[in-house]
């Protein structure tokens, strides 16, 4: 099955929120995305609301129901404020984030044991609510069957690491570091989902070379090059990319 595009408009509510006038509209950006083919919107709610803002997760829930067989993906670390906001609006997928509150970016994955006792049941909530479960981890090939026993369904592969080697003589060690990731994943029996600094540049080569990720989640780096080239022309030119990815393999 092709790869699914998510894109994350977190930064379009980052531009928003310097000023007072509701401008750019998370929402209309969000619906622009889905009519030029996006598969899927992802948010971030952290707990300072930096960027979206609980009226936002609740808007794109309204405009999701309007779009059938497309994703509503909401992210975040399930011990602050996401809980709430999968029990209150029950997103297709949940993609639970190990951030503390003042952190930049997402910089890491969960870790087993350590992380277990405390994810289990969290996740075991998900999945009675009938909320799909992604965990964001590292490409780490010995920590996947870890991730299934929790219960998820799914796990994030961080990117970050392949796309700062992306180029550079590092780069096939980092690729292959992800393939082998993905195919333990999916011998544990999780789909796999990667996400975290991937672009027009590195998503085909991403993609070749690991096998059976079955969504990408991007926002940085989509939203960027949607100030120079629109909404539209962008998601098409990402879906290009995933398409050149399987007509090359």
């Amino acid at each position: 099955m092709k790869t699914r595009l998510s894109v994350n408009v977190n930064k379009v509510a980052l531009v928003r929120n310097t000023r007072h006038l509701g401008i750019p509209s998370v929402t209309r950006a969000a619906e622009l995305c889905l009519q030029a083919g996006a598969h899927g919107i992802t948010v971030h709610p952290r707990p300072d609301e930096r960027h979206i803002r609980a009226g936002d997760v609740h808007e794109l829930a309204a405009l999701m129901k309007r779009w059938p067989g497309r994703e509503y993906n909401i992210e975040g670390n399930p011990t602050q404020n996401l809980m709430a906001f999968i029990r209150e609006v029950l997103p297709i997928q949940a993609t639970f984030v190990p951030d503390s509150e003042d952190q930049f970016t997402s910089d890491h994955g969960w870790r087993f044991p350590h992380d277990a006792e405390r994810l289990r049941p969290l996740v075991a909530e998900c999945r009675e609510l009938g909320v799909r479960v992604s965990l964001f981890m590292d490409p780490e090939p010995e920590q996947m069957a870890a991730a299934r026993a929790a219960g998820a369904d799914r796990v994030e592969l961080y990117t970050e690491p392949y796309a700062a080697a992306w180029g550079t003589p590092e780069g096939a060690a980092q690729l292959q570091r992800y393939a082998d990731a993905a195919r333990a994943a999916q011998a544990a029996g999780l789909g796999v989902n990667a996400g975290h600094d991937l672009n027009q540049g590195n998503l085909a080569p991403f993609l070749r070379a690991v096998p059976g990720v079955a969504e990408v989640s991007i926002g940085h780096a989509l939203i960027a090059d949607a100030l120079e080239l629109g909404y539209a022309a962008t998601v098409r030119a990402y879906l290009r990319c995933i398409d050149d990815a399987f007509e090359n393999s």
